[in-house]
């Protein structure tokens, strides 16, 4: 499925869960769309033109920071968003404030999440986000959930905080889908038993990863073979896998989860 079609499907979502919850219960999603939303509903403005508006100099940062790709994608869902907001009805569809809050964080938690993984952005603090994992390495929704809840911390929900904590619900909910789908920061160690070394590194560098090749030998064979040790990201354990299937489908492979990688590892492609 085309990149563009699925940031056009996720902004529609992320519109959806605006416009479908949260704005009926006036409720805020945080970071800069939680801004807009504040801003609008107490002059009163169009939430989905505030919402471009705000995103713009945070998108300039992105293009300087991240690249060019990120952005472009990233421009091209706030604007889908933006329109979106003009075009789905902001009605009163769910009466308790509760479910509004979850429903409205799982669809913006899974429209973010999908365009993170494809390599964009639905805006607003995601692009902060991101900046702040790829130089610090921890979870993306973590680091949401914080920005977001100090906007609303600091701007407040005068004489309601029954809205800010239930919008407070909404953003960690978000934040949650987002770590479930966006696993950047997630490693595994993978440990490749082989006979087929050298084809198997002439791919698995082209990833690129860095490879440690151990000699071990079975202990009832007594057969002598390499063992390949390499850390990757969740994202690219596809990847591994096809590699491996196609270089050595008897190779005995061994993944685990890894806690924390500590010198030289390449954080992003």
């Amino acid at each position: 499925m085309s990149v563009y079609l699925i940031t056009a499907l996720c902004s529609l979502i992320v519109a959806a869960g605006f416009n479908l919850f949260l704005v009926p219960h006036r409720l805020l999603s945080g970071g800069l769309s939680g801004v807009s939303m504040l801003v609008g509903y107490a002059a009163g403005w169009n939430i989905g033109l505030l919402y471009f508006l705000f995103n713009l100099p945070i998108l300039v940062w992105g293009l300087v920071v991240i690249g060019k790709r990120f952005v472009v994608l990233s421009v091209f869902s706030v604007v889908l968003i933006t329109w979106f907001m003009q075009i789905i009805p902001v009605d009163l569809y769910v009466n308790d404030s509760i479910l509004a809050s979850v429903f409205g964080g799982v669809l913006i938690g899974i429209g973010t999440g999908f365009s993170l993984r494809v390599g964009g952005s639905s805006g607003g603090f995601d692009i902060v986000g991101l900046i702040l994992t790829r130089r610090y390495d921890f979870p993306l929704g973590n680091v949401l959930f914080g920005l977001n809840g100090a906007v609303i911390l600091a701007l407040g929900y005068p004489d309601n905080w029954d809205h800010a904590l239930y919008s407070m619900l909404s953003i960690y909910i978000t934040g949650k889908i987002v770590d479930s789908i966006h696993v950047r920061h997630i490693k595994v160690t993978c440990f490749i038993v082989t006979n087929r070394t050298a084809q198997m590194l002439e791919r698995l560098l082209q990833l690129p990863r860095g490879v440690t090749i151990m000699k071990t030998q079975g202990a009832y064979t007594n057969v002598e073979k390499d063992m390949l040790m390499t850390v990757t990201t969740r994202y690219e354990l596809a990847e591994l896998r096809k590699i491996i299937q196609e270089i050595d489908p008897k190779a005995f492979v061994n993944i685990v989860e890894t806690v924390e990688v500590i010198g030289d590892f390449r954080k992003s492609k």
